[in-house]
């Protein structure tokens, strides 16, 4: 080999070589283990993009507030709430509705999901409630106990027994020996306690949450047998989120020291 074909030769291997280091470079860079977060997340696992947020009823104000405090804290996303009875919404993702976070109002509820493989991880209670009757403003029946709610020509509404606020009901009259036969069962805690607000029925069994939340519309009656039926509310990211980072992000938020204050204002219990 001549010197010109050796001084050829050395170009190419040289030419070769540096090919083989930016490669190197650039598959480095891709497979980082930096967290992008996925669907709705920037390069930093910023969350973006659309949250969208499984809840129960009785969450409604708490985490409306909430969903306003996420969305001025990551400018550019949003977060779209669908609340109705915990056995809806866990029926609904488990039909394979969209959705990125669940919070239920019940473990048996969660379980639905769960069973189902479609969480991401074990749920995790975030908050407790319980049960607490709304009378009409004023109190006017004078309403003092759950025994009361059994007279003759009351009107009593109560939430279905497949919700978990009626499922709780059913326990806390089990416990006091009582049978009370309601004019009508509701899907979701908020339609029962929109029947007083309208005078449509005397009384109805809520969350305290919801009594709170009705701002003097009703009148609220504690009674003792609410003990024996309080509601664990687990909170999870769901398996097939589009928004990991976002649902991520979300739940932090519900379990800051800020989310634990907006909640414990609603009237809901620590864990």
């Amino acid at each position: 080999m001549n010197r010109t074909s050796r001084r050829a030769l050395r170009r190419l291997l040289a030419g070769i070589g540096a090919a083989a280091v930016l490669l190197a470079a650039g598959a480095c860079s891709s497979g980082g283990t930096g967290d992008t977060g996925g669907s709705g997340g920037g390069a930093t696992g910023r969350p973006t993009g659309t949250v969208t947020v499984f809840a129960a009823a009785s969450l409604q104000e708490s985490f409306t507030t909430l969903g306003k405090t996420f969305e001025k804290r990551y400018p550019g996303t949003k977060v779209a709430f669908n609340f109705g009875g915990s056995d809806s919404l866990a029926a609904g993702i488990t039909g394979g509705a969209p959705a990125d976070v669940f919070a239920s109002a019940s473990p048996r509820t969660m379980k639905t999901v769960t069973d189902a493989g479609d969480a991401a991880g074990t749920p995790a209670t975030f908050v407790r409630n319980r049960l607490e009757i709304a009378a009409l403003q004023g109190n006017p029946d004078h309403i003092s106990s759950l025994k009361d709610l059994t007279r003759s020509g009351l009107k009593v509404v109560l939430c279905a027994e497949t919700v978990p606020c009626g499922a709780a009901t059913r326990t806390a009259l089990e416990a006091s020996g009582l049978k009370l036969t309601p004019v009508s069962y509701e899907q979701d805690v908020k339609s029962a306690l929109t029947k007083v607000e309208l005078k449509e029925a005397d009384a109805a069994v809520v969350y305290r949450t919801d009594v709170k939340a009705a701002g003097g519309k009703v009148e609220g009656v504690e009674f003792p047998e609410s003990a024996e039926a309080v509601n664990d509310y687990p909170i999870v990211r769901l398996k097939n989120a589009g928004n990991a980072s976002g649902a991520k992000a979300f739940l932090a938020l519900v379990n800051s020291a800020e989310g634990r204050k907006v909640l414990g204002a609603a009237g809901f219990l620590t864990p």
